[in-house]
């Protein structure tokens, strides 16, 4: 192939993956990877930068949230398709031989003229990134690199190598483009970016070399001055007397071999900034030079950094200085959550830090361990409650300036006063947390809160109810002293309905507000999340602190939140059950009131007196079991009738006419342990509120009443009985709370009555799981219903990914089931041989576009409205083709317009009749068409995220967590080995196909980071912040031989894989519980990790033992594996008094 006279220079490049030590610091490098898609990658700091680039080199970037870009924030669509237009732009005139050629590293424009090849280097601690193109031709490599400066900005490094004998000369034109000022938001940027670049102005400072980049004023359409006072700024160092440009106006002039000009000032065009030079180099020598900005400046900061330019030469040694600390800093963070392990298999340690880092990303970290401050907790008391504030306040003061966790839960209860109590319990000193948006995931709007507007350090967090717990069950491996206060500031967001708002702070809870204008704006419930979320929570803290929920659960220092959603009725809901919830405006804006007067309190649920209602744990877990239960349908599955679908929420058409066989599975286990925890409560009885206990007795009598039906198929007739009576129980229950609120009344219920229910349910969740056992060994997942006044039929979905995960969680199945339901699934269609793991559900492909719309004419002949349209020519219903077929009105997206279409023709006399006869017939013919029912959602009609053929590698990650459960129980148990055995072959099977070990170009990005999910069509989609690493993580843990039971540490063999082991010593860096860095030499035959920053060394050899070194350098040996009790709580505590773990296996 030629080019004028040019032959083009393709060949198929090889891309392969490894890791690689660049300057001392380790990156994963893909060899060729301009070979591959692009694809999004993640980049993170120790503070608020974020920043997000293409494989290609575009990208966006900036501080805080994507209101303060320093490069424009749009969806990875765009952003991968902005290269040459946004971000680096490099452009260079060489001279070789005589003769003067042009190169434009990394630009589509020139590709196949050079023989060139490209790699990309990514930081194993996510915070660098390399570009590098090797001209083979020219001899020449370029490279160039992003990194962080807390102090300085955003630093990119460029380099030019001469690869050849002999010096080498070139002229360079090097930069970024598309600089945005300060002033632009996110949405102006994205719907006004013509308009906005009207305002932007640009000035340089030829001195320094300092270009400044703002807007003339805030654009705004009032009659008022809108002063723009902060600035974007950019600067160069390592260049001698470059001249600078602010626009990408001369880039063309450039190309064609003429010289450019310096600019000191633009106007109305986008902003740019580059260095222009000519460079001498000899041979095997490399010039390097910088390129760093920053946003959000105002006048004082710019006045220091022209006197820090003017002042100093060259600022090279003090930017490397700050992204050193701030990478030593990053690291820290990480290795205050166990992100540093040490093993053969490097890459297995990378992808941990990968997952841990993100997993703090979203659910935060603590800033101080176990320590607060007492100004950070009077502050979160003030944001809370005013009225405990002023309660408390000498008391607060009182306080020391820091404590720890115990002495602030000692000091607190000594006030006798449950909403301190229950305040000091919610209380989370996290930072480093944000929700996790990002250009793949655009319904989601992040901000970095890590300091406020004057560099102050400040403690935050914030996300979706359904991320943030899920992140806190694995922070809470590494800080598991914190496990009880997640549980308080879950339980407290239960409403007295049974359900959870939408998204977590840490001052209080928020709830989604309907938007008509928002064709995305939607209210409801999710349902899987919560119980699922919760179980897990507790379940940690009956490992971690046996006894303890036990005490808790039966003190009155619970609430409930007060959310403006009102479920309607049981008959209600059985006449729409898509549209079940209104929303209450009033009470909204009341609450609202409540708050900006109480604090975020105000969200609470009051008592007659405006005091908060206080209640217990038991009647908390009561009311999300009752919840649950009163929308149980035997043998189909809890009743997704809450406006929003599960886990899994392109699901959402299951809403209204779907059954959750997966959150059945979660109530399974669920029960399990509250049924244990019953056992363990000392006194004979509980107070609930009155309102529970008369819910809890409706629910109990009707479950008992139908006990008869179990142990045989349950028949439609029957299957609606039940409903309608556990039904009208939950709906008595919600009526008289709305209505009336908690009357305050406490009644009795006994904990024999308590376990009576649990095992009464028990029965009856455990037959309707059985009867969804499908003829290949896998179990359905979710079922739809068709609800007539007194039958429930079930309809059976496809397989999905998502029942197996659940059933095998759920606690019901053996073993052997669990192999054999494992067999199955590796067989199933479930399964994609390409990437070695498993999709949602199965591919399929969907009608082509003549194969939809179709109306039968045996159809047709049944309506005679529909005969008479076509007769008379009407296109409002119907329309017929040329060849006679006909389809309804391309209008009609589905049945409810339809209706409405219908409606409108009543008021046609000459039609009245034939609709208000037929309006049946011809919805049903489009039912038939359609099969609308059947319609799961945007699950069923996309193929990216939850769509077909997609792998979503959370749900994989859920799958392995659950394998580890069924191992670990069956070791416990000392099961068979073979099953063992073939219990474990599933597990690294499953572990294998999520992917580190995966070329690049089978992965399809780099294989150390965690992405959210996998099309058919390309490589992995949504870096970083997905919620598999919290299951990762967890898994992680035990794939180090950890578990935890009664509040000991105990160490097995069973999962560990000898390949971890090392060859050859080497040294293990850490952090310590006091945040100083450590190392340790290694031995061949060993492995290390940290758990909650205590060194643990894993040894091959015999005799089986593990030796404790105490901080003072005493030992202590255990010949065994299980470490007492006292010894437990030092490391879980994170005392200090253990200095390190040595754990011989015995393993040969």
């Amino acid at each position: 192939m030629f080019v004028a006279n040019a032959s083009l220079k393709r060949r198929p490049k090889p891309v392969e993956g490894a890791l690689v030590e660049v300057d001392g610091e380790r990156f994963y490098r893909i060899s060729n990877y301009d070979a591959m898609p692009p694809f999004l990658m993640s980049l993170v700091s120790d503070s608020d930068h974020w920043f997000f680039i293409s494989s290609n080199g575009a990208l966006t970037a900036g501080r805080r949230d994507p209101d303060h870009a320093l490069f424009p924030y749009y969806t990875d669509d765009r952003i991968h398709d902005s290269q040459d237009q946004t971000g680096s732009k490099t452009i260079l005139t060489v001279n070789r031989d005589g003769k003067r050629f042009l190169w434009e590293p990394f630009s589509p424009r020139y590709e196949g003229l050079y023989n060139v090849s490209r790699n990309l280097y990514k930081s194993i601690f996510h915070n660098k990134i390399i570009f590098e193109e090797i001209n083979w031709d020219l001899s020449l490599s370029f490279s160039y690199a992003w990194m962080f400066s807390e102090r300085f900005g955003f630093v990119r490094l460029a380099t030019l190598t001469n690869l050849g004998n002999e010096n080498v000369e070139a002229d360079i034109l090097d930069g970024v483009q598309n600089i945005l000022p300060y002033g632009i938001s996110r949405r102006f940027q994205l719907e006004y970016s013509t308009l906005a670049d009207a305002y932007k102005e640009a000035e340089l400072d030829v001195e320094t070399g300092l270009a400044i980049f703002k807007l003339a004023s805030i654009p705004v359409d009032k009659a008022e001055p809108s002063e723009a006072l902060r600035a974007t700024t950019v600067w160069s160092t390592g260049l001698e007397s470059p001249k600078r440009l602010l626009s990408t106006s001369q880039l063309e002039r450039f190309r064609q071999g003429y010289a450019v000009e310096e600019e000191t000032a633009t106007r109305g065009i986008r902003g740019a900034y580059f260095v222009n030079a000519r460079l001498s180099i000899p041979a095997k020598d490399k010039r390097e030079w910088y390129i760093v900005a920053e946003v959000n400046q105002d006048a004082a900061s710019v006045i220091a950094l022209l006197r820090l330019l003017r002042s100093e030469r060259s600022l090279r040694d003090r930017i490397l200085e700050d992204v050193k600390y701030g990478t030593q800093n990053l690291i820290r963070i990480v290795a205050s959550a166990d992100g540093l392990q040490a093993t053969e298999d490097e890459l297995n340690t990378c992808r941990h830090f990968s997952n841990v880092l993100f997993n703090v990303m979203r659910g935060g970290v603590p800033d101080n361990g176990y320590w607060m401050s007492r100004a950070d907790f009077i502050s979160f008391i003030s944001k809370s409650n005013r009225k405990v504030l002023q309660k408390h306040l000498s008391f607060l003061n009182s306080l020391p300036e820091k404590f720890t966790l115990h002495y602030l839960r000692s000091a607190v209860q000594e006030q006798n006063d449950p909403d301190l109590e229950r305040l000091a319990y919610e209380y989370l000193p996290l930072t480093f947390s944000r929700r996790h948006g990002d250009p793949s995931r655009p319904w989601n709007m992040f901000s970095i809160e890590v300091k406020d507007e004057y560099g102050r350090k400040i403690l935050n967090y914030q996300g979706n109810w359904r991320d943030i717990f899920q992140n806190w069950e694995a922070l809470a491996l590494s800080f598991p002293e914190y496990i009880e206060n997640m549980i308080f500031k879950f339980v407290d967001a239960i409403t007295p309905d049974g359900y959870n708002p939408y998204r977590v702070t840490r001052e209080g809870f928020e709830w989604e507000v309907p938007d008509p204008r928002d064709p995305w704006s939607y209210v409801g419930y999710w349902g899987d999340h919560q119980v699922v979320y919760l179980l897990r929570l507790l379940e940690a803290s009956r490992r971690y602190h046996p006894g303890l929920i036990a005490k808790l659960s039966t003190r009155r220092i619970f609430a409930y939140v007060n959310i403006p959603y009102r479920i309607k009725s049981y008959e209600d809901i059985l006449k729409d059950p898509r549209k079940t919830i209104e929303f209450d405006f009033s009470l909204d804006q009341e609450i609202k009131k409540k708050v900006s007067i109480i604090g975020a309190d105000g969200i609470l649920v009051q008592d007659e007196n405006g005091e908060i209602y206080h209640v217990n744990l038991i009647e908390k877990l009561l009311v999300i079991l009752l919840a649950k239960l009163s929308n149980y349908i035997p043998e189909a599955g809890i009743w997704m009738n809450t406006q929003r679908p599960e886990w899994n929420d392109a699901n959402n058409a299951l809403v209204g006419y779907g059954t959750s066989v997966v959150t059945l599975c979660y109530l399974r286990r669920f029960l399990a342990f509250c049924k244990d925890l019953f056992k363990e409560i000392e006194k004979y009885e509980i107070s609930v509120s009155s309102e529970v206990r008369e819910f809890f007795q409706d629910i109990y009598n009707a479950l008992k009443r139908h006990l008869n039906l179990l142990g045989k198929p349950i028949s439609d007739k029957n299957r609606k009985r039940v409903l309608d009576d556990l039904g009208k129980a939950g709906s008595r229950y919600r009526s008289r709370i709305y209505a009336e609120s908690f009357s305050g009344v406490q009644a009795t219920l006994s904990i024999e009555e308590l376990q009576s229910f649990c095992d009464l349910a028990l029965q009856h969740i455990d037959h309707s799981i059985r009867a969804n056992k499908r003829d290949d060994d896998l179990y359905h997942s979710y079922n739809l219903i068709t609800i007539s006044d007194d039958e429930i039929k079930i309809r059976h979905l496809y397989e999905m990914l998502e029942g197996q995960v659940a059933v095998l969680s759920s606690g019901l199945l053996s073993s052997e089931e669990a192999v054999t339901l494992l067999d199955s699934l590796r067989e199933s269609r479930l399964y994609r041989a390409d990437q070695n793991s498993y999709m949602l559900y199965p591919d399929r492909r969907l009608p082509r576009f003549l194969e939809k719309n179709n109306i039968p004419q045996s159809e047709v002949k049944k309506s005679r409205l529909l005969i008479e349209l076509l007769k008379r020519g009407d296109k409002r219903i119907v329309v017929c083709d040329v060849n006679g077929g006909v389809h309804f009105n391309a209008a009609f997206r589905n049945s409810d317009v339809l209706r409405g279409a219908l409606e409108s023709l009543k008021n046609e006399e000459e039609y009245r009749g034939l609709v208000e006869e037929e309006a049946g017939l011809v919805l049903e013919i489009y039912e038939k068409v359609f099969d609308h029912q059947s319609f799961t959602g945007r699950s069923g009609s996309f193929f990216k995220y939850e769509g077909l053929g997609c792998i979503y590698w959370h749900m994989v990650s859920k799958l392995l967590l659950a394998v580890q459960e069924v191992l670990n129980k069956a070791a416990g148990m000392n099961q068979d080995k073979t099953v063992l055995n073939r219990l474990k072959k599933h597990y690294y099977e499953i572990r294998e196909g999520i992917g580190v070990h995966k070329p690049p170009s089978q992965y399809g990005a780099f294989s150390t980071d965690p992405y959210s999910h996998t099309p058919s069509f390309t490589g992995a989609q949504q870096p970083g912040m997905t919620g598999q690493v919290k299951e990762d993580i967890i898994s992680r843990l035990g794939e180090m031989g950890v578990i935890v039971e009664d509040g000991c540490l105990k160490f097995r063999t069973h999962l560990i894989n000898p390949s971890e082991f090392l060859k050859s010593p080497r040294r293990f860096m850490y952090y310590d519980v006091e945040g100083h860095q450590q190392t340790i030499e290694l031995d061949k035959d060993t492995l290390a990790f940290t758990l909650c920053q205590v060194p643990v060394i894993v040894h091959r050899s015999s005799p089986v033992r593990i030796e404790v070194r105490n901080s003072d350098d005493s030992r202590k040996i255990i010949n065994s594996l299980d470490l007492d009790a006292e010894t437990s709580s030092a490391i879980f505590n994170r005392t200090g008094n253990i200095h390190s773990l040595n754990v011989f296996l015995g393993m040969g």
